[in-house]
């Protein structure tokens, strides 16, 4: 793809992020429906956190594409890093999680009753469009992806800061962020949080090897 497509695309989708988090942005202030609760505000949902990752990488990607072609500086690497370890993995997860639950039973994750404060479109940009957008960013470019054992500690760091995030939401009101964790034991909770970065972890591993792929090919 061309530099010019590729800037394109990266604005695009940048300001597309910049749209959807300030159309939820406007929301502050509205009575909340059945389902969500005011404590940690959208901060501690990872769907609102993963709207911010996606953002700041396509906003990060944009300015990178300011530098000459082929540069090796420290802006581009820090963009490779956060696409391959961060927007790429938990980004999928996010898509993938969500829509599987759904699927069984939307109460345990998204009630019916937000349906009424947040439009289909942007139940679908949260939780539909990030998913063809990161397939897109695989196509526009390639990525180098840092020792595997590294990105690995980094998601597990970052899992790990999650997982406390909404136990300590959980510990504060007595109310699960998700219906959905309300149904496990300490030890269920455990064993659903060890499956979760495992299906992290082998989105990274997806990921990377997409990424060779794509690029071998082509190259």
């Amino acid at each position: 793809m061309t530099s010019t497509l590729r800037k394109v695309y990266h604005i695009t989708v940048f300001s597309w992020y910049a749209f959807v988090v300030k159309s939820l942005a406007a929301k502050d202030g509205e009575e909340l429906p059945p389902g969500i609760f005011v404590y940690g505000g959208p901060w501690k949902y990872l769907t609102f956190l993963n709207l911010l990752l996606q953002m700041s990488f396509f906003g990060l990607a944009a300015v990178n594409d300011l530098q000459p072609e082929e540069s090796e500086s420290t802006l581009n690497k820090c963009k490779d890093l956060l696409f391959s370890v961060f927007a790429f993995p938990v980004g999928m997860f996010v898509v993938l999680l969500f829509w599987s639950i759904f699927a069984y039973d939307r109460e345990l994750v998204y009630p019916a009753s937000i349906d009424t404060f947040f439009p289909p479109w942007i139940n679908h940009a949260m939780h539909t469009f990030v998913l063809p957008v990161l397939l897109g960013e695989m196509l526009v470019q390639p990525h180098i992806y840092p020792p595997t054992k590294h990105a690995l500690a980094a998601l597990g760091v970052v899992g790990l800061s999650y997982l406390f995030w909404i136990i300590w939401v959980y510990l504060s009101v007595g109310i699960w962020v998700y219906p959905l964790l309300g149904y496990f034991s300490t030890p269920g909770l455990v064993g659903f949080f060890l499956f979760n970065m495992t299906v992290v972890t082998l989105l990274y591993v997806l990921g990377d090897k997409l990424n060779s792929h794509v690029w071998c090919k082509r190259h």
